[in-house]
């Protein structure tokens, strides 16, 4: 049998060198002229930047061609639940409460495991880091094993463990479910400079106001964020455990849980009221635009978050719900939804759709010093080939939104350590990894509830 957690010591990330020279890559603001620049990184941070013409002697570090590149701050997934790339396509076509409650809990209590967990979140970071995605804001069960997971891979995560009050994969008696989040809280802090622990309670309709204050002041204990599901789909008020107020979020600020540790996911379902409450809170939001559509949720206000400068992250949820863990994908559509939406093409540009997958993402998640490219910055890079003819001519970083893909990612460099050269992950077996995941697959489709085929 294969042991549910067959990693070494030592993962082979952990040895890589954080020192480097990047050389001959094209930055943003000299992209269009093809100036050459060099980055240089010490101890996983940028020290240095500047034109070639000035790059300093390699002195024994590593150097990393550019080749010409484009090198950008790595894209920052506000949400994802890992492992559940086992279940991408195993229950599409579905309304969210069909979805939920008659395919993916069966399945999870039936397949999720350490083993899966482990080796499904592996999965998702091979899909990411080969996308340009270098952080992730990661929510499920068995996070200590995801956590492994994530730091083995070599990506930087703020992984939240999941709070239901009935019985979950890990948690299977829910009278303990603060507590055994809290030991997790309690062994992962502080343990990795590239993993965070968090907490995520599922939703307001998974868990009692009890059970939401008592996960929230846990959280403010150990200084941590806060995360959880809210206003996704129009009915969610009618599912809400013991409203405290008329919508979900007036339930939420009603119950003390808005601050700026807290982040809503998805937000889909807020009006005016709702946005000003939580404009005030100072807590966040992370949208998912290709999730909530598949699902048929809707679409998120976020041009009217922006405006009242509600905190905004991309996400892309998890797999079984998007298909892809793409964050180029999430970006070209979260632009150009709102400008359908309204009819105007300028109701949200590209730049701060840009924003929201680095910069603005990290601020979300509390990532400091991450989604930049300035000295003093951390180290996590992706370098993008442009010279390519769909992106021919590149004027601006516009052209990233509505024309790339993370098929344009040629490597990828995290806390200051090449994970990605050339298109082949480093850090760790991505063709094992496939094998493990297809086989749990094989297991699992014989005994995962499956919808009935329709007739066309």
């Amino acid at each position: 049998m294969v042991p549910a957690n067959p990693r070494t010591s030592t993962s082979l990330f952990s040895v890589m060198p954080t020192n480097l020279l990047l050389i001959n890559c094209l930055l943003l603001a000299h992209a269009a002229d093809r100036q050459l620049s060099y980055l240089l990184v010490r101890d996983g941070k940028i020290a240095a930047i500047g034109p070639m013409a000035a790059c300093p002697l390699p002195d024994g570090m590593a150097t990393i061609d550019g080749d010409g590149n484009l090198v950008l701050p790595g894209l920052i997934n506000g949400h994802n639940h890992c492992a559940m790339t086992l279940f991408r396509g195993m229950a599409d076509d579905l309304e969210l409460s069909d979805w939920l409650y008659n395919h993916i809990f069966p399945a999870e209590a039936a397949h999720v495991n350490p083993e899966m967990v482990y080796w499904c979140t592996l999965l998702a970071a091979a899909e990411m880091i080969s996308s340009g995605t270098t952080s992730v804001a990661d929510g499920y069960f068995f996070s200590a094993t995801a956590a492994e997971a994530l730091r083995d891979a070599g990506m930087r995560a703020v992984v939240a463990h999941g709070i239901v009050d009935f019985p979950a994969p890990s948690v299977p008696d829910p009278s303990k479910n603060i507590e055994t989040v809290e030991g997790f809280l309690r062994h992962w802090q502080g343990r990795s400079s590239l993993i965070t622990p968090a907490v995520f309670a599922h939703a307001p309709y998974t868990c009692s106001p009890r059970t939401l204050r008592r996960a929230k002041e846990l959280a403010d204990r150990y200084g941590t964020k806060f995360f959880i599901h809210a206003a996704e789909t129009a009915n969610e008020q009618a599912t809400v455990i013991d409203p405290q107020g008329p919508t979900p979020l007036q339930h939420l600020a009603t119950l003390g849980i808005l601050d700026a540790h807290t982040v809503l996911v998805h937000g889909v379902w807020l009006d005016g009221p709702d946005l000003d409450i939580l404009a005030a809170s100072g807590a966040a939001v992370v949208t998912c635009p290709q999730s909530n559509l598949k699902l048929g949720a809707g679409i998120a206000p976020v041009p009217q978050m922006l405006s009242r400068n509600i905190p905004v992250g991309l996400g892309t949820d998890g797999c079984a719900s998007n298909n892809s863990l793409d964050l180029f994908r999430e970006m070209d559509l979260l632009a150009k939804l709102h400008k359908a939406t309204v009819r105007d093409a300028t109701a949200l540009p590209a730049s701060r759709v840009l924003s929201c997958a680095t910069k603005g993402g990290a601020s979300v998640l509390g990532l400091t010093g991450c989604g930049t490219i300035s000295e003093g910055a951390a180290a996590d890079l992706v370098l993008v080939a442009i010279d390519q003819p769909h992106l021919t001519p590149f004027f601006n970083s516009d052209l990233l939104v509505y024309a790339a893909s993370g098929a344009d990612v040629r490597s990828v460099i995290i806390d200051g350590r090449l994970v990605m050269r050339d298109r082949q992950i480093v850090s760790f077996d991505v063709a094992a990894t496939m094998q493990r995941v297809c086989a749990m697959a094989a297991r699992s489709k014989h005994s995962v509830r499956r919808r009935p085929k329709t007739e066309n």
